[in-house]
């Protein structure tokens, strides 16, 4: 059901972008950065893009997942020649074996790619081959091919090649034109050079050079095995079992220093369980968890606790607490269990614990707070929701339960900002026009009036996304 709404969305999205490519105004092409676009074009094609995406696809903001993705990607843009842009990647929760990056230094992963991956190298390797689409600037000959250059056919043609599948290019060459079709989709060479070059800055940045190799064929298998859905650069020519020895053969030729590396797959694993415990199949996951360390007691804790199994689910929490009792993930999950069954003491003694081992996990100060803020501790809550909102400024469940704490204190011009924002990030139209008004309303009585301005910009900015879909 997550595959078929999400891929709804992702067309509707191909809708959105053929729309504003009929309405941003057309540049000749010339001989310049990106074929006519300027750094500034770009870096607003790669914005509104981004808005897109978080506008119409579900985002992964949990921290063990998100700074572990960013993590490996800036491992892997300290290696690439110097880019006019920062690189920031976000996870999309989809099953789809996919990864994408995009001109503006915006990447993106699939939680499919990552939860069929086997070792992170194998998911550096997929990211570096995107990364080099970018850096040796694909899409911009595409585009250089066309008549016009428009902020518009940029945005599509990226969606076009995000997406990749034969329902999604037809229906971007038909908002497109056949005329500008070619550049929908990557060449041969295209694709050969990004494994080559994707090679070298998987390589540069420390990772075995077999990553690339064994993303590939674990891409491949899957595809074989299940039928699933893979990226246009694992379907398109030359044949990926050429490509695959292609590159096997260059690895073969680095020293044996090189070829005899190996790579800690800790934090992977950690972050492949939670995905799996989160969004996998129930029955498949449970499979997964059958081990006594505290992650696997963890993760099978997790799909209890989804499938409404409170008690087993419960013990599975202890024995992983029992295994690993300093383990902040567990911790936290832990205590996120335990808020959300409503003992709000154990809840207390094990986040407090986890934000202690991690300070940057942002998802346990946040049930710290709807802890205090639950046992009436309203002034306590407020930093804490303060600074989860600093790192995750677009998260709808965080705005509301700041809303509802500041209702709780009296403070309306507030509460009706957060919740705003939460209509408005999560997609709410109608919510969001109707928070919104309130708040305008209330604004002259709004302790930092800044608040309030802060919200009409991202109104405006959604709002027209709205409008043209």
């Amino acid at each position: 059901m997550l595959h078929r709404v999400a891929l709804r969305r992702f067309m509707a999205l191909f809708v959105l972008l053929a729309f504003l490519s009929a309405q941003l105004v057309a540049v000749p092409a010339q001989a310049f950065f990106f074929g006519g676009v300027t750094i500034k074009d770009e870096k607003e094609m790669g914005h509104k893009f981004d808005v897109m995406i978080r506008a119409n696809m579900p985002i992964v903001e949990d921290p063990e997942v998100s700074q572990y993705v960013n993590q490996i990607v800036d491992r892997l843009v300290k290696k690439i020649p110097p880019q006019p842009f920062n690189f920031k990647a976000a996870v999309i929760l989809h099953n789809s074996l996919n990864a994408f990056a995009i001109p503006g230094g915006y990447v993106y992963v699939f939680t499919g790619l990552i939860m069929n991956m086997d070792k992170e190298e194998e998911l550096a390797g997929v990211l570096a081959h995107e990364l080099a689409h970018v850096t040796q600037h694909h899409v911009a000959s595409r585009l250089e091919r066309a008549q016009f250059v428009t902020l518009g056919s940029l945005l599509l043609a990226i969606a076009g090649v995000a997406v990749g599948g034969s329902s999604g290019g037809a229906l971007a060459v038909g908002a497109l034109g056949a005329g500008q079709s070619a550049m929908l989709n990557y060449s041969r060479m295209d694709e050969t050079e990004a494994d080559q070059i994707g090679l070298q800055y998987l390589v540069a940045a420390g990772y075995p050079p077999q990553g690339m190799v064994g993303g590939f064929k674990v891409l491949r298998q899957k595809s074989w095995m299940s039928g699933t859905s893979v990226p246009t650069y694992l379907s398109t020519h030359p044949a990926i079992g050429d490509r695959i020895n292609g590159l096997q053969a260059r690895i073969e030729g680095m020293g044996k220093s090189v070829q005899g590396r190996t790579q800690d797959n800790t934090k992977f694993i950690r972050v492949k369980t939670l995905l799996w415990a989160r969004y996998g199949d129930a029955q498949a996951a449970q499979q997964r968890f059958s081990g006594k360390d505290g992650l696997s007691c963890m993760g099978r804790g997790i799909v209890l606790a989804r499938t409404n199994r409170v008690n087993e689910a419960s013990k599975a929490f202890d024995e992983a607490l029992a295994a690993s009792p300093n383990d902040p993930l567990v911790l936290r999950e832990a205590g996120a269990f335990h808020y959300r069954k409503g003992d709000m003491s154990r809840a207390d003694g094990l986040l407090r614990q986890a934000m202690r081992l991690d300070p940057r996990d942002y998802m346990a100060s946040f049930f710290y707070a709807r802890m205090l803020d639950e046992t009436g501790r309203q002034a306590q809550a407020a930093q804490y929701y303060k600074d989860v909102l600093r790192y995750v400024p677009e998260d709808a469940e965080v705005h509301e339960a700041y809303a509802r704490s500041l209702g709780k204190t009296g403070d309306t011009a507030g509460a009706y900002i957060h919740m705003a924002y939460s209509a408005l990030y999560s997609n709410n139209k109608k919510q969001a026009e109707r928070y919104f008004n309130q708040a305008k309303a209330l604004s002259g009585k709004s302790a930092n009036p800044r608040d309030f301005q802060k919200l009409e910009a991202a109104y405006k900015e959604r709002k027209e996304i709205w409008e043209k879909n």
